[in-house]
């Protein structure tokens, strides 16, 4: 009875006027041993039960985000000539991978409290903690400026193309290194800088073929892994002594 009750609930629930189709170019990502990155293309459409309002503009905002994982961000200075570690702070939750494509620059489709509230921006993804400095703002901004030189934060303001406020596409570039796990990726609608629909699906990256049997090696049977990495190490530098003798001869 009491579910009956919450599905009539539901159905007499008014419909959204606009709403998220999505589509994927690939619904995973193998690492391999050439793996040297890959491009997720995200397409779809703006599915309508009423004629689109006039009166303001539609904003779309794609997020991809990788498993979080906690970061410790360290000051170094010069202590006697050499160089050392000072303070640090200690990032308790941040995504190995983060790229934020849009339709048009983020604060104009954006306002901060939704910002504060989703969880969009590459900052606002970043929770800290644990701080041991009173300028822990400093080092999360060290933080995304060294996760950008890296490739693995990405701010791509206009990359998204939208067409008729209908249909929208974005290509977002992935490194080669990415780490494994499920990576989110969430579509925000936005009218008046007010977040109006939100769609997620998930990208499964793994290692396969041999790179999964290395690091299945690697972590589940150590012992052998040292012994078989011994192994290539003796045969490599025989085959170097090998080769030296009979250049010599």
């Amino acid at each position: 009875m009491i579910r009956l009750f919450a599905i009539l609930m539901l159905l007499a629930l008014p419909a959204r006027a606009e709403q998220i189709v999505l589509g994927l170019s690939q619904d995973e990502v193998a690492i391999t041993v050439t793996f040297e990155g890959s491009e997720i293309i995200v397409f779809g459409a703006v599915s309508r039960t009423a004629p689109p309002p006039q009166d303001s503009a539609l904003g779309v905002i794609i997020t991809i985000a990788g498993p979080s994982e906690p970061v410790t961000v360290r000051r170094k200075a010069q202590q006697m000539g050499i160089w050392v570690n000072t303070d640090a702070v200690f990032v308790n939750s941040a995504p190995s991978f983060y790229a934020v494509a849009t339709s048009a620059p983020i604060t104009d489709i954006l306002r901060e409290v939704e910002d504060l509230r989703h969880r969009i921006t590459i900052p606002r993804a970043i929770r800290s903690a644990g701080a041991v400095v009173a300028d822990s703002v400093a080092f999360t901004e060290a933080l995304i400026r060294i996760k950008t030189d890296q490739d693995l934060y990405q701010m791509r303001q206009g990359a998204v193309t939208l067409d008729q406020d209908t249909l929208f596409r974005s290509a977002i570039s992935m490194p080669a290194n990415l780490t494994e796990g499920n990576y989110d990726v969430r579509i925000y609608l936005t009218r008046n800088g007010t977040v109006i629909d939100t769609y997620m699906t998930t990208i499964p990256v793994n290692k396969v073929g041999l790179e999964r049997w290395l690091y299945n090696l690697a972590h589940e049977q150590a012992f052998i892994y040292g012994l078989l990495s011994l192994a290539i190490a003796i045969g490599a530098g025989w085959l170097a002594s090998a080769v030296f003798t009979l250049l010599r001869r």
